[in-house]
């Protein structure tokens, strides 16, 4: 009887394990590849969309810079607990010119991501706390929250008992 359970445990645990790694994919499938296809005062918005797909993003500044990503994440070993492990990332910037022709493609791949150096000044609050229009507005949202004053009113009457 013990043997029997015994096999069904083993079995269940063996069954349940993969010795293939999952992976997790994100953006455009085979970007290296593809972005290869893509001639520079040559291919349009049409062909890109063709080959490529709808952008991942477009530029917050620029409308005719399209960017597209690929992800691909998968689990590290054991003693790492399962996390998750970035092992392909690549990202495709495409400058296109105001009759939609591509001008400037660039192509960064993770090694290349590791090369980016990020600015560490940051700009400050165009307000502060001490300003009139704090103030000012900070009063208006006062009154639209409470128009008849009753919340003063009632933790007067509250403090007072």
């Amino acid at each position: 009887m013990y043997k029997l359970l015994y096999i069904i445990f083993f079995s269940l645990i063996v069954t349940n394990c993969s010795f293939k790694p999952v992976v997790k994919h994100h953006g455009v499938p085979f970007l290296e590849k593809k972005q290869t296809l893509l001639v520079v005062n040559k291919s349009n918005k049409n062909d890109i969309k063709k080959i490529l797909g709808f952008p991942s993003t477009k530029s917050k500044f620029d409308e005719d810079i399209w960017i597209y990503i690929e992800r691909k994440q998968t689990q590290s070993k054991v003693k790492n607990l399962g996390k998750m492990r970035i092992f392909k990332n690549d990202v495709l910037v495409l400058q296109i010119d105001n009759y939609g022709i591509l001008k400037k493609k660039d192509f960064y791949n993770k090694d290349d991501m590791k090369k980016v150096t990020i600015a560490k000044a940051s700009t400050k609050d165009a307000y502060n706390r001490n300003a009139f229009i704090y103030d000012f507005l900070s009063s208006m949202r006062q009154k639209m929250n409470d128009p008849l004053g009753q919340r003063a009113k009632n933790r007067k009457a509250i403090s007072q008992r």
